[in-house]
């Protein structure tokens, strides 16, 4: 796959960057078989000078060189972009999309049903090599092809397939995700804080119990509940303070933000 696959990257921000920076590092492509299409200049020449990728202007080019073309753009500008690339692509191209909430119905009607495509959610931590993916194909998809996107987003996290009814949910839940668990380590921060810590000794010990925590979750792979039950003894700190989250209603709040995430993910999509 190194040596014969060319992957050309629509989009040179931060998760695009993500992807080029993971897919060298774990010996996935070679940078020479990467391009990318970025319209801001210097950004582009940073992508280029940092990592060795090709960068180029026009989309005739990016298809020209790629086998691959990885959608890397915010979803309110998927269709202009897509419009751009039409004419180009052809059933020799594998199209990949990170746009949040675009379904790929709507992918195919404005780039051609003929085409071979999948949909992925990622999430931030793929800016460390540590994200979540979820992706799913349209009918013209074959093994291979899921093959090809595991492999790259497995370079920056993990990455799992399901029916594309449910990406929406992946969205809400993993996508939006980062954004529950900073605001919750603020939170804990302001905590240490309040309790009389000072702020960079609250921000590391906050820091370093969440690592910690998710940590000790993926490589025992027990229920949270049951880790849960570990730190909680009877009438001791931890569930004093776990029964203050629950009256402030800690549980359902998180559940209503994946939820109203979920909502909104479908509703980009419309």
């Amino acid at each position: 796959m190194k040596e014969t696959l060319s992957i050309g990257m629509v989009g040179g921000g931060q998760m695009g960057e993500a992807l080029i920076r993971g897919m060298i590092e774990s010996d996935l492509i070679a940078s020479e078989n990467i391009s990318v299409a970025e319209p801001m200049g210097r950004r582009r020449e940073y992508l280029e000078k940092t990592y060795g990728i090709n960068g180029v202007e026009s989309p005739a080019e990016l298809t020209g060189k790629s086998q691959v073309i990885l959608l890397a753009v915010k979803p309110q500008i998927m269709e202009p972009v897509l419009r751009q690339y039409s004419a180009q692509l052809t059933k020799e191209h594998l199209l990949i999309s990170i746009a949040a909430g675009i379904p790929l119905s709507c992918i195919e009607q404005l780039a051609g049903e003929h085409l071979r495509i999948i949909r992925v959610m990622p999430n931030t931590p793929a800016l460390v090599l540590a994200g979540a993916s979820a992706m799913s194909g349209n009918q013209n998809i074959r093994q291979e092809d899921m093959e090809i996107a595991q492999q790259i987003f497995s370079a920056v996290g993990i990455c799992i397939e399901v029916p594309e009814n449910l990406l929406d949910a992946v969205t809400g839940l993993s996508g939006s995700g980062p954004g529950y668990v900073f605001t919750f380590l603020e939170a804990m921060i302001d905590g240490g804080v309040l309790a009389g810590l000072p702020r960079p000794v609250a921000e590391e010990l906050a820091v370093q119990t969440l690592y910690g925590s998710a940590k000790l979750a993926m490589e025992t792979k027990e229920p949270a509940a049951v880790l849960k039950g570990r730190v909680t003894s009877p009438g001791g700190t931890t569930i004093t303070g776990i029964q203050a989250l629950e009256e402030g209603g800690l549980r359902g709040t998180v559940m209503t933000a994946v939820e109203a995430a979920t909502e909104r993910s479908k509703a980009l999509g419309q």
